[in-house]
């Protein structure tokens, strides 16, 4: 038996986390891997965290019931009070990418940490540039259309209007953590303008570079005045659903949305009636409503049809997925392992 050290939270009040240490003895550190985003990378976690760390590997619920009760700590995005109960060795809720919307806070106990990893800003931003150039300039329609041996394109078709690109676009920033601020930089550099509102209200706009920035109170004015609508907030009880039928009718006729926080930020009935009607011009939906069971790849992602829209793009949650965002968020989750195991700080703790 080998003596280690626990990094606890010593502050559960929600004011902040303060990690500090103490001693307990065990052989090794057990944790327990439940996304399989990460088995094909088994044997380089293994690598990393080393003989000292026991990695199990649970993907149906009945696997992770049977993996956690002599657990240390538990990577994957969902965490529930029958976890909690069945592990109640668990120290450490590490969230394998940055949403922790999955994680039961009231399930956790006194002392316990959850941590995220980030790292896929970059990757997000160029599907946000992506998606706006595509679909302000009409270039899925393009595509469409060329297959069937028609030119959509004002050269062409004297009575299509000139297509506008990112310059002097407004750039509505709903969320500006590291998501927003680097899809930012990147419309930036093609001339847009750009304005952000958070749930804290404390973005500095003039270091920014942006027209303005502003509190929740301000999310009707940033729909109003923006020609592209950015949705990066984290889901919670005060962003569920607050994109609504009012914020789109703001953003307007010409409005494009691009949604890459959660689907339930943005209210799936007035989303698709607002594309559906054109009240808005398109949207990007890359987060949804509905989700595969472990083990398959066949869901019908809304309940509405989106699918049958023509002016939508429809992507499965792939913003983030480059093999640069996988390759950091498994070294985080390695360090924060071996952390947790030899007394040290934890990184990317979330209060």
């Amino acid at each position: 038996m080998a003596t280690t050290h626990w990094v606890l939270c010593a502050v559960s009040d929600g004011t902040g986390c303060e990690q500090v240490a103490y001693d307990v003895v065990m052989d090794k550190l057990v944790a327990v891997i439940t996304d399989g985003n990460f088995r094909d990378a088994a044997d380089r976690l293994q690598d990393l965290v080393g003989a000292g760390v026991e990695l199990r590997w649970a993907f149906s619920r009945t696997d992770m019931l049977a993996a956690v009760p002599d657990a240390d700590a538990l990577v994957g995005g969902v965490f529930d009070t029958e976890l909690a109960e069945t592990g109640p060795g668990l120290r450490l809720i590490q969230a394998p990418g940055i949403g922790t919307d999955g994680i039961d806070r009231t399930a956790l106990r006194p002392g316990m940490l959850v941590a995220n990893t980030p790292h896929h800003e970059d990757a997000m931003a160029e599907y946000a540039i992506w998606a706006a150039i595509g679909l302000r300039r009409g270039l899925p329609d393009a595509d469409t259309e060329l297959r069937q041996g028609r030119w959509a394109s004002p050269a062409h078709n004297r009575g299509m209007p000139m297509p506008r690109g990112l310059s002097g676009a407004r750039i509505g920033l709903y969320g500006f953590g590291n998501v927003g601020e680097r899809s930012w930089r990147a419309f930036a550099g093609f001339g847009a303008i750009g304005a952000a509102v958070t749930g804290r209200g404390d973005v500095d706009a003039g270091e920014h570079s942006l027209a303005w920035a502003g509190g929740p109170d301000q999310l009707q004015r940033l729909c109003s005045e923006a020609d592209i609508l950015l949705v990066s907030v984290p889901l919670g009880d005060r962003t569920r659903g607050v994109i609504g039928a009012a914020e789109l009718d703001a953003l307007g006729p010409d409005g494009i949305v691009i949604n890459v926080a959660r689907g339930p930020v943005v209210d799936e009935h007035a989303l698709y009636t607002a594309l559906a009607d054109r009240r808005i011009k398109a949207a990007a939906i890359d987060v949804w409503y509905n989700y595969p069971s472990d083990g398959t790849n066949r869901a019908d992602p809304a309940t509405e049809p989106f699918g049958e829209l023509d002016n939508v793009l429809v992507t499965p949650h792939i913003s983030g997925v480059v093999q640069a965002t996988f390759d950091a968020r498994i070294h985080d989750i390695a360090a924060n392992l071996l952390a947790l195991r030899n007394g040290t700080k934890l990184i990317n703790v979330v209060e």
